[in-house]
């Protein structure tokens, strides 16, 4: 009794609309029938035969030949009147699932969520331990900056300081030359800052001895407007000679220029300085109206 019963548990359930089916069917199969045997009556239907009857009479009389009436004509047929449509039948509802494949269903389901949750969580265990490891070493990173800053500054504070000692014995060694030098004869002034004896450029006085020496021989009678500067190179012996001229800045007045170079020419020889030297090389200034 009790295999039966669970035979039956699990059996597929009834289709449901058996009997209207059956019925539906019936109806068809009676239409059916019925347009068959009226196609097969007219079918069966037979054409009326003419009849001849012999008289006989006492005198022989030929008789006149019988009127033949034609065959009548069949009745048309009707045309079959279409058969309705027979109604679609409704879609079968799907079958119910047994409560244990609903519970299996449900179980998948459950099983596959909680997978994916999970998945998920291990994703964001990850992404927390990258985001840590990435804290980290920009930690390092950052204590790394600052100690190469501090030894950087360390090195410079360091340079610095050696610098500033280098600066002090380079001071203080200028010092001793210049109190050295004082004491061998030196011609500087008292405020001068150089080691050698005396000067090596000209004195402050010895550029106005030498446009002294060449303007007396400056030939230029033309009136100006303005203040036209020739400026020119002079290059000399060492005892004075001059061996060659050039013009470096035209005055923009070629007249201007003509005159100086030429009277660079005829004044030949330059003066001495106060120490009774000549630069080799002169760069010399001239302005009409100096």
């Amino acid at each position: 009794m009790h295999a039966t019963t669970d035979r039956l548990e699990f059996a597929p359930p009834a289709l449901p609309g058996l009997a209207r089916a059956l019925l539906l069917a019936i109806v068809v199969h009676s239409l059916l029938l019925t347009a068959l045997t009226w196609g097969v009556r007219w079918n069966r239907d037979t054409q009326m035969a003419s009849i001849e009857a012999e008289l006989w009479s006492t005198l022989p009389v030929a008789a006149a030949p019988a009127r033949v009436e034609p065959p009548p004509e069949p009745p048309p047929v009707p045309a079959p009147k279409p058969l309705p449509a027979p109604p679609e039948p409704e879609p079968a509802p799907p079958p119910k699932l047994p409560q244990v494949d609903i519970a299996l269903q449900q179980e998948k389901l459950r099983l596959k969520k909680q997978e994916e949750q999970q998945q998920k969580k291990a994703k964001q265990d990850k992404l927390k331990q990258d985001q840590q490891k990435l804290a980290q070493e920009q930690q390092k990173q950052e204590k790394f900056k600052q100690a190469q800053a501090e030894k950087a500054q360390k090195v410079a504070a360091e340079k610095k300081r050696i610098e500033l000692e280098a600066k002090q014995l380079e001071a203080q060694r200028e010092k001793n030359l210049a109190r050295l030098a004082g004491m061998a004869g030196a011609t500087g002034a008292p405020n001068a800052t150089g080691v050698a004896l005396k000067s090596a450029g000209p004195s402050a006085s010895y550029a106005g001895k030498i446009r002294a020496s060449i303007k007396p021989n400056i030939v230029f009678t033309e009136e100006l407007s303005g203040n036209p500067t020739a400026e020119i190179e002079v290059r000399t012996s060492p005892d004075g000679t001059i061996v060659g001229r050039k013009l470096l800045k035209p005055s923009g007045l070629k007249a201007w220029d003509e005159a100086v170079l030429k009277a660079i020419d005829r004044t030949e020889v330059l003066p001495r300085d106060t120490d009774g030297s000549v630069p080799a090389a002169l760069i010399l200034v001239f302005r009409p109206k100096d």
